[in-house]
């Protein structure tokens, strides 16, 4: 067996002789094969997609039963007299009698929940959901002093922050309307 020795080369002549070298388009120069950084990025490319494509079906029934169950469970506090958020009602409306109010809001709760888990009347429960979450927003208008510490609008209490994640509860409401519009004859 001999061995031959070669003449050291330039760089970059080695880089266009190195039969590992990876051209712009991330194939080898010498194979033809992909790269293991395009390889990878293909895989995760397809694992991206498997997931989007398992969870399509899912998420917007999820969205809805989740947004569905949380409204019967506040309700359901605020008929039985046990929600934290009585005062906040009382206050919000004051001119109504909390007594009679809050667990008449409950019960309107119970039954968004309801027509959100069922799927029933869908087309008029979701707006009526993001009616009665914009209405949430009352509170800023009848208790300030409740909602901001020392009158500063950037400055949330524990009510203002329980009250602004109502935007995202919105944001959901309106993604449901959005996918459960079915156009009918005109």
């Amino acid at each position: 067996m001999s061995f031959t020795r070669t003449p050291p080369t330039t760089r970059r002549t080695r880089l266009t002789r190195d039969p590992t070298h990876r051209t712009p388009s991330g194939r080898d120069s010498a194979a033809g094969r992909p790269s293991r950084v395009a390889t990878s990025l293909a895989r995760v490319r397809i694992l991206d997609r498997l997931v989007a494509e398992t969870l399509l079906p899912l998420a917007l029934p999820s969205l809805r039963v989740l947004l569905g169950l949380l409204f019967i469970w506040f309700g359901g506090l605020k008929v039985a007299g046990d929600s934290p958020v009585q005062a906040m009602v009382a206050g919000t409306l004051p001119w109504a009698d909390p007594n009679m109010v809050v667990p008449a809001l409950g019960g309107f709760e119970i039954l968004l929940g309801l027509g959100l888990i069922t799927g029933v009347a869908l087309r008029l429960v979701l707006p009526a959901l993001a009616a009665h979450l914009a209405g949430t927003f009352l509170t800023f208008v009848m208790m300030p002093g409740q909602m901001f510490h020392e009158s500063n609008p950037l400055l949330l209490t524990e009510s203002g922050e329980f009250v602004t994640k109502n935007l995202v509860l919105i944001s959901a409401t309106l993604v449901l309307i959005a996918h459960t519009y079915r156009p009918g004859p005109a």
